[in-house]
């Protein structure tokens, strides 16, 4: 793996508990994730299409490299935080795909969250059965 270059447009993304730090540079198209493939890191067609939503709406699929390191969180969380990362580093790469980014939701953060267990209750909102005897 070669060094970091002076081209290098780096992002952060996050979605749910998952964290994914994207490094763009000029190149052919390879998508990597921890080191791996985008198809062996993702078996999954929905997540490979999630993640490179943003480079097909720039359309630069074929003219970028993608370097992700991610983690946290489960397939799909992961798959957002990427797709959330990539776009916010083709922001620093040009400034000028801003606005199709933007108008796409690739640069807003989705605040869902999992709801946290109350006191009392078997989950966030699960209460106890009721029995009438």
């Amino acid at each position: 793996m070669s060094t970091a270059t002076e081209k290098d447009a780096l992002g952060t993304g996050r979605r749910k508990t998952s964290v994914a730090r994207v490094r763009i540079r000029p190149g052919s198209g390879k998508i990597t994730i921890n080191k791996r493939e985008l198809e062996e890191y993702f078996p999954i067609q929905q997540d490979r299409n999630a993640v490179v939503a943003p480079l097909t709406q720039c359309e630069l699929k074929d003219s970028v490299d993608v370097i992700i390191r991610c983690h946290g969180g489960g397939n799909t969380g992961q798959a957002g935080a990427c797709m959330q990362g990539i776009a916010r580093a083709l922001v620093k790469y040009d400034s000028d795909l801003h606005d199709k980014l933007r108008e796409g939701e690739y640069l807003t953060r989705d605040s869902r969250m999992k709801e946290r267990k109350k006191p009392g209750l078997h989950g966030a909102r699960r209460g106890t059965q009721f029995s009438k005897r």
